[in-house]
């Protein structure tokens, strides 16, 4: 709790300093403001929700990703010139649900009159509550009524919503309404590119229910707990090594369940992710005498994703390939 408030607490005076800041920037020829004064500037928190912003914005919308290639969002958090570009777009997109821990603080301390609008991509999206770093039945999350309140901090929400491409459509319309409602004489623009989006997301669910539905095993061994919308959409059960954040260390009794599952369940690989450490997926997939295989929850892309084009939409079926090989 002491650690919370003096997190809050610095974040608190880092905000106050933002004002001074931007004065400062602005006299400064090596700043590293990249807004666009011709253009609608979108700032998202990772990178599902620029790849989406890109798409649908086109060449009418200068979209800023606040954490770049190959980083972890988990435990990142704002530098100063990151709140300052904020406060000078027009838009501000971020996932809710509790995943971007210091988006709060900063909103409540903007100027009413500061003309942001702000977008919340997870709004609508069925939300799994009941999940808690120190819950060792991770296969039971129980699911939330329908909530319009996405974006209320509460640490027992999964929010991962993105991972499942049914959500990731709600997610599309969402930022599209966003830039609908900050750029409205473009909205015919946005509306053609949106719909492109939503085709591609669409036959992405289809591939999703149709393959995984004949899939004839059903239970994954995950890095950490990020699959749960796409376990509860497409009829899959994860078993989670870490908790909702990829840091979190798995005790001895976690680690004995997930043998049992391994063996109950005949489990022939263990996910791991390309931005986390695979060391503990690989050691027990090494103690199972079983192999590893990548799933990526799309927090972010590396490097070499980047230069090679992906998108959500071709790691996503990446993604489904990988599956289908472990659940075979």
């Amino acid at each position: 709790m002491k650690k919370q408030k003096s997190s809050a607490a610095r974040l608190s005076v880092m905000l106050a300093a933002v004002l001074l800041l931007a004065a400062a920037l602005a006299g400064c020829g090596k700043s590293n403001v990249t807004l666009s004064e011709g253009k609608v500037n979108a700032i998202t928190t990772f990178y599902t929700l620029y790849d989406f912003t890109s798409q649908i914005g086109g060449d009418k919308v200068n979209v800023i990703n606040l954490v770049p290639a190959g980083v972890e969002p988990h435990d990142w958090s704002p530098k100063s010139r990151d709140l300052v570009n904020i406060g000078k777009a027009q838009l501000f997109i971020y996932n809710g649900a509790g995943f971007e821990g210091w988006v709060h603080e900063f909103l409540d301390s903007r100027k009413k009159d500061s003309g942001l609008s702000v977008i919340t991509a997870s709004d609508g999206v069925e939300l799994i509550r009941g999940v808690h770093e120190d819950d060792h039945d991770h296969g039971k999350e129980k699911k939330s009524k329908k909530d319009d309140h996405a974006h209320e901090e509460t640490s027992d929400v999964d929010p991962h919503v993105w991972v499942s491409p049914k959500s990731a459509l709600r997610m599309a319309e969402n930022i599209k309404n966003g830039l609908v409602q900050a750029d409205a004489a473009n909205k015919a623009y946005y509306e053609t590119n949106y719909e492109t989006l939503r085709k591609q997301l669409a036959e992405l669910d289809a591939r999703f229910s149709q393959s995984l539905g004949k899939a004839p095993r059903k239970e994954i061994v995950v890095s950490h707990q990020a699959f749960g919308y796409l376990a509860r959409d497409y009829g899959l059960t994860q078993k989670p090594i870490m908790g909702l954040s990829p840091d979190s260390e798995p005790t001895a009794q976690d680690l004995k369940e997930i043998n049992k599952f391994v063996k109950e369940n005949n489990v022939k690989y263990i996910f791991f992710e390309e931005l986390v450490s695979d060391k503990m997926a690989k050691t027990l997939a090494k103690d199972a005498g079983i192999e590893t295989l990548v799933l990526n929850p799309l927090e972010g892309l590396t490097q070499e994703q980047v230069k090679a084009g992906d998108n959500y939409v071709t790691v996503m079926d990446k993604n489904l390939q990988n599956l289908l090989k472990a659940l075979q």
